[in-house]
Parts: C-alpha cells; structure tokens; sequence
C-alpha cells in the first residue's frame, strides 16, 4: 500500500507492506529509509508502536482535525505526548489525485490545528519561506507546535500575532 502523508506541512511518500511471518509486523518506506514496524493496537484510535527497536506510543484525535481545502483523511497525531497535524492521503482515490494538482498554485492558508496561544513569529508578512519553514509558533497546554509553510512562497497575509490566542482552525496566515 502506498499513502502521500503531511505531517505539519510536510509532505511524505509511505509504502507500507505487511511482515510475511507476523500481523503485527510491517515493513515502511520513505524514499531510500526503511523501517521495521511492530504495531500492537490498544483501542479504536492508539497503538503502540515499535521502529526500528524504538518504542512510540501513538493516538490519533477525531475531532480535532486541521481545517483547510484537505482532500483526504485530516487529523491530529500524538506521537510520546507530541501532536502533529496531520493528513493521509491514498493516491489511487480519485479525489487525492485531483487535490495534489501544482503544488504552488495559489495561496494556501494556514490554519490552527488546535486552541492555543501564538508566542512566536518565525516568518515576517512579505517574507519568502520555503516549504516547510516555520511561520508561527502556537503553545497549548505547555507544548509548543510549529506551523510550518505548505510550499515555498510568500507570506502575503499573517493574521496572527505574538500573545494572540488562536482556536483551532483559525487561519492563521496565508503563503502564496
């Protein structure tokens, strides 16, 4: 199975094949890096996790999901206590295929994964940032989240700023 993933911003290309000897086990790859995989599910939406022989508590957040022109399955990803956003896409879909268009056509908006307070802009409005760059720095519940830029761009619009708290989906600046 292949999967396009964006985890805060970044994209990732995901093969995923399953173990021949054990269910549990998985073999990833992301571009030349291979991962060995031993998942151990431990309810509806959290696993646990083994990469390599390092171990990852992860829970994914329905209800929490980033807000934008998303065309595929959007959500929050908790890896050690850690959130991400995050977005899944199956590049077989149709809808996938047609989202994944030019990636630097038009502005893209930034948006507040979750409720927070933004203690750190990265990015000055008119600045140019490349893909991935870090724009704005949102802190919730003592943890301090990146919201990084989706293409390489201008920053046209920041309609956030240091002190301001932000609730999630809340377009914080837009990148074009």
């Amino acid at each position: 199975m292949t999967y396009n993933v964006l985890i805060d911003g970044m994209a990732y290309r995901v093969q995923l094949e399953p173990s021949s000897e054990d269910k549990r086990r998985w073999v990833a790859r992301l571009g030349e890096r291979i991962l060995e995989l031993d998942a151990a599910f431990r309810g509806r939406d959290s696993l646990s996790l083994i990469a390599n022989g390092a171990s990852f508590e992860v829970e994914r957040e329905r209800g929490n999901a980033p807000v934008g022109d998303s065309a595929g399955d959007a959500f929050n990803v908790v890896i050690s206590g850690r959130r991400y956003a995050a977005e899944l896409r199956d590049p077989r879909a149709l809808r996938s295929r047609r989202a994944q268009g030019p990636q630097g056509a038009g502005p893209k908006k930034l948006v507040s994964p979750m409720p927070g307070k933004v203690i750190r802009v990265l990015a000055a409005q008119g600045s140019t940032v490349e893909a991935g760059a870090g724009v704005l720095v949102i802190e919730a519940m003592k943890m301090q989240n990146e919201i990084k830029s989706p293409k390489r761009g201008v920053v046209r619009k920041l309609l956030a700023s240091e002190g301001a708290a932000v609730n999630a989906g809340d377009v914080l600046a837009i990148v074009e």
